[in-house]
């Protein structure tokens, strides 16, 4: 799992720069509302071929909870 596709993901769905990414970074933070956060799973799930479950989605709060989660299903 690369870092830099999950930070990339995230940019293109904000029109953001990767580079201000951190793990620590909150996606409330970078302005990301809730159709936001949909639309960055549904793209984190295509690219890495997984389902995000319902108690991940609700908790994601932070680039590191979705690296986490990634890495979790990934790595099973």
């Amino acid at each position: 799992m690369d870092e830099t596709v999950v930070t990339q993901i995230i940019a293109d769905q904000l029109h953001i720069s990767a580079d201000s990414l951190r793990e620590e970074t909150s996606f409330k933070d970078i302005g990301a509302d809730s159709l936001d956060l949909f639309q960055i799973i549904s793209a984190l799930e295509e690219a890495y071929d997984i389902e995000f479950d319902n108690d991940a989605a609700e908790n994601m709060k932070t680039i590191g909870d979705a690296l986490d989660y990634i890495r979790r299903v990934v790595e099973k």
